[in-house]
């Protein structure tokens, strides 16, 4: 699969709120073509965007999104918290962001995000929301996970789907792990990631993609390590800086 160099981290997240279809229109006038954003079940098992567990954080809203309604969470103000411009901005079902993704012709990382306990539950409504929605002749997207759990699920259900494996610092049993889903990539957090450590995980057959990378001088360090593409919060800012 083809993976751009630069990818933007839930959106463009440094510019317009993340996780939502506003962030999505805004990395793609930004010049990328791929985005991450992150994938959660509200209370009653409807897939949206939405990174954190409590909603207090990205909406008008507060509490624990496991115990929200859809109804309720789509009433909320997912863009004031991030600047006056983005009021009014929602929090989108999954179905809602494949339909924009297609409109903006980008390709996606969907992370799976879930909330404590519900790590398979969450892969697999997410998984069978993607089989349903995403175009048979388009290029799959990208399929991330923490949870090893969620990971696992969607192997199983999706393997049709490429899966990375997310992890802050890489293990020492990285590649068993990255075999046990059949990963295509491992990806890391760029800070405790070291040279030696991007070259066995390449040497290994898998592309490394580092999380979330917003300075010109680090990027261009990973690249030179071997790296095959980073996500960042100002993705416009690195293609143009990086001619990439």
């Amino acid at each position: 699969m083809h993976i751009p160099p630069v990818i933007g981290h839930r959106g463009a997240a440094m510019a317009a709120p993340e996780n939502t279809l506003e962030g999505l229109r805004e990395a793609k006038r930004q010049g990328v073509t791929w985005v991450e954003v992150d994938v959660k079940l509200t209370g009653d098992n409807h897939v949206i965007l939405l990174h954190d567990d409590l909603l207090d954080r990205t909406t008008s809203g507060n509490g624990p999104a496991a115990q929200a309604a859809l109804t309720a969470v789509r009433a909320l103000d997912a863009g004031a918290w991030f600047g006056p411009a983005f009021a009014g901005a929602k929090v989108p079902t999954l179905e809602e962001t494949v339909k924009e993704l297609i409109a903006l012709g980008l390709n996606c990382n969907f992370e799976i995000k879930p909330c404590r306990g519900r790590e398979r539950v969450t892969a697999e409504l997410a998984m069978r929301e993607l089989q349903r929605l995403w175009p048979s002749d388009a290029d799959k997207p990208l399929i991330s996970s923490f949870a090893y759990q969620s990971l696992q699920a969607a192997h199983q259900l999706a393997p049709e789907f490429p899966r990375a494996l997310l992890v802050e610092e890489v293990p020492a049993n990285w590649q068993a792990l990255c075999e046990g889903v059949e990963a295509v990539a491992l990806n890391p957090w760029h800070k405790p990631l070291t040279a030696e450590g991007t070259k066995a995980i390449k040497s290994a057959g898998y592309k490394v993609l580092c999380y979330t990378v917003n300075e010109t001088a680090r990027a261009r360090e990973l690249f030179d390590w071997g790296a095959d593409g980073v996500f960042s919060d100002t993705p416009g800012m690195l293609i143009e800086a990086l001619g990439m």
